[in-house]
């Protein structure tokens, strides 16, 4: 699991492609080697990834087929920034929300706004994602735990913060780029009991409001 607070800005080293896989190759400039090991989980761009073999300051990584086509890291190329988040300790402090590092689909970016000290981006949103998209919720892009500002009926916004803009690779994306998301987990969960066809007490937006929802 992971947090969606990016730790590291790395950059890709090599790539090597072989039909839908790729074995990614990462510089690596702020997380500690010396913690990590063969096996560890990585989010690079926010895809969970294994370490599969590790030097100094690089780690290879396999992509497999079903990550080739739903993910942005098929476009990488050499020399590209990626977002690096390690999985969260047992122990860890919980700064962002809940990352499973399972991205749903890539999204367009539609427009950047300069509002004052903020950057507004506006993101195109798939059909499949919308009702896991609210005003004010959370969600993931590149592995980035963000803010919805507002939704509309085909995107939404969100809002970076000086910090974010420096320690991510967002501020740099350019317009019509792909970005990962992975919507709230919880959220996925409450579509899916309240879409349920089961018998037996169904949890509808009547049962959330009498339960204080």
């Amino acid at each position: 699991m992971f947090t969606g607070i990016i730790q590291d800005i790395g950059r890709v080293r090599q790539i090597a492609k072989q039909g839908d896989t790729i074995r990614l190759s990462i510089n690596m400039n702020k997380l500690d080697r010396n913690n990590l090991d063969v096996g560890d989980s990585i989010a690079v761009n926010g895809v969970c990834l294994t370490v599969s073999s590790l030097y100094t300051d690089v780690f290879t990584a396999d992509v497999m087929p079903e990550t080739f086509h739903k993910t942005n890291l098929v476009y990488l190329q050499r020399d590209y920034p990626v977002n690096l988040e390690r999985s969260l300790g047992i122990a860890g402090r919980f700064d962002g929300h809940i990352v499973t590092g399972h991205v749903d689909a890539t999204v367009e970016l539609l427009n950047k706004k300069r509002e004052s000290n903020a950057l507004t981006l506006q993101i195109a949103l798939p059909e499949q994602q919308r009702p896991q998209i609210v005003e004010k919720g959370s969600v993931a892009l590149d592995g980035t735990s963000l803010t919805v500002i507002d939704v509309s009926a085909d995107g939404f916004s969100i809002s970076l913060i000086p910090h974010t803009q420096e320690h991510t690779i967002l501020a740099d994306k350019h317009l019509g780029d792909l970005l990962n998301i992975e919507t709230d987990i919880l959220g996925k969960y409450v579509t899916t009991l309240m879409n349920s066809k089961e018998s037996g007490p169904r949890i509808d937006k009547s049962f959330l409001d009498t339960n204080g929802f």
